[in-house]
């Protein structure tokens, strides 16, 4: 009986379905790609790029940055830099758990952009981390993915791991 849950289930199962789970019912955002005309072939970051998602097994949300590296060639597709971020929100907009999560990205740029080396790091936070079970609301967990060019070259990897610190952040 209290007046301000009246209608709350409702507008809960709205946004779920409307706004954090869109990524699961909406196709992938249109990306134009265009020719690498340059031939650009040095190692590309974008990033910090605010994301969220929902953790697959209680709901609660998950609050953090992914960073990706792209090593291209003279045949790999170029695209926005706004187009990482859509990419980035469509693959993270599903419920999920955040290693897989970043694979399904890292599967995605691959796929469209086709570089000699795709990196990708997400550092986040799990609020069913901070209000349920253990209430540590300090901890976050940080995962990479790493392909071709980055798996291979140890130098390639740390330069991209070190361009990706902040001031006062560790390396991943």
């Amino acid at each position: 009986n209290d007046h301000n849950t009246r209608q709350t289930a409702q507008r809960v199962a709205r946004m779920f379905v409307r706004e954090v789970f869109h990524g699961r019912y909406q196709p992938a955002p249109t990306v134009t790609a265009f020719p690498n005309v340059s031939q650009l072939n040095e190692l590309m970051i974008v990033g910090p790029i605010r994301v969220r998602s929902a953790c697959s097994h209680h709901l609660c949300p998950i609050m953090g940055e992914v960073w990706i590296g792209v090593l291209p060639n003279a045949d790999s597709a170029l695209i926005g830099l706004s187009k990482y971020a859509r990419l980035c929100d469509w693959i993270m907009s599903r419920p999920q758990i955040q290693e897989e999560a970043i694979v399904m990205l890292a599967d995605e740029l691959e796929c469209r952009i086709q570089p000699d080396g795709l990196a990708v790091v997400m550092e986040a936070s799990h609020f069913c981390m901070h209000w349920r079970g253990v209430k540590d609301d300090g901890s976050l967990m940080t995962n990479s993915v790493m392909r071709g060019a980055f798996l291979e070259d140890a130098a390639l990897r740390r330069e991209f791991l070190s361009l990706r610190q902040k001031p006062g952040r560790n390396a991943s």
